[in-house]
């Protein structure tokens, strides 16, 4: 049997042109507008046609129009004013949380020192990264984005699905159909974690029933802070068990179960695999209930602290909302 290959081609920006590559990348660019206009203004039609993924967007527009636009001083002025708003925005030097932190506490960040771990099934931040289906993940999203505009040093955790939510559409006859469209993760905003030293992608394992199920860890970059998401879909994994990542909300009961286990506990070992060391841990809905028996079996094991201790630890720095 033939070998399957994969090639990944990514869009030649004229000169001038390669900085909207960062700002595709980091998903400020979703709720902010002149962001997302100068990104329609590319092509109109092709921003809509992609489902306003500035990543899609940059590969496929044509060629002659990007070295049409590297000539446009009005559009070249335009790309530098955001791009510099962005460097402002990612400095961050005068946010609500930098100007009324403890005192003599150092303020932390969402890169490399979040303060607090935000654990939810899904997330709304953009349509391009259809990782959501309703309110929850709006307000997940929401969530995110606004520690993000305060400078509250968050760090979103989730899975990242390969078919996401599914998207409706009329049939010839008028009825509701639905469908899974598989994602390509090097097409949409993500990229994958490195770990600290920079010895390649980061797979984390988590135990169900009498094996171990690996996950690849992808990493967005969401403003000041970041999303760290899981993904079984890998080769170390069985047919069954590449498929707990595949949809929201997918399957029967026992994958369910099989995918709050990968976001509590799954979602725990990937913040220790990339250096990440919250000191509050906050569960979106219950489920990502996992992750405190996870939390207590870390302090006990790691620490040799008494149980009864490890808990009193776990439910002092644990929120709950639903």
């Amino acid at each position: 049997m033939a070998k399957e290959v994969h090639f990944v081609v990514h869009a030649r920006l004229p000169k001038g042109l390669e900085v909207l590559e960062t700002l595709a990348k980091n998903l400020f660019w979703s709720w902010n507008h002149d962001a997302i206009d100068l990104f329609r203004r590319i092509d109109a039609d092709l921003w809509e046609r992609v489902g306003h993924n500035p990543i899609r967007l940059l590969g496929e527009v044509a060629q002659e129009r990007l070295e049409d636009l590297s000539r446009d001083e009005a559009f070249l002025a335009n790309m530098r004013r955001i791009l510099d708003e962005q460097a402002r925005y990612l400095e961050g030097l005068y946010c609500w949380y930098q100007q009324t932190g403890r005192e003599g506490e150092p303020p932390g960040d969402g890169k490399d020192h979040p303060w607090v771990a935000y654990f939810s099934m899904e997330f709304g931040i953009t349509e391009c990264l259809p990782i959501y289906s309703g309110g929850l993940g709006m307000l997940a999203g929401d969530c995110l984005k606004s520690a993000s505009d305060l400078g509250i040093p968050v760090v979103g955790v989730g899975i990242l699905y390969q078919q996401g939510y599914f998207q409706q559409y009329l049939n010839s006859d008028g009825w509701q159909q639905e469908e899974y469209p598989d994602l390509d993760f090097h097409k949409i905003p993500v990229s994958p974690a490195v770990s600290p030293g920079n010895r390649g992608p980061v797979v984390i394992s988590v135990p169900m029933e009498k094996r171990e199920v690996h996950a690849r860890v992808w990493e967005a970059a969401l403003g000041r802070n970041r999303l760290i998401l899981l993904d079984t879909n890998i080769e170390q994994n069985s047919p069954e068990d590449r498929r707990i990542s595949f949809q929201l909300y997918g399957g029967d009961v026992e994958n369910r179960i099989k995918q709050e286990i990968l976001l509590g506990i799954g979602g725990c070992r990937a913040l220790e695999a990339v250096n990440l060391a919250p000191r509050v841990f906050h569960m979106n809905e219950g489920h990502s209930a996992f992750l405190a028996l996870e939390r207590v079996r870390c302090l006990v094991e790691k620490t040799g602290l008494e149980p009864e201790d490890a808990l009193e630890a776990v439910r002092a720095t644990s929120v709950f909302t639903t």
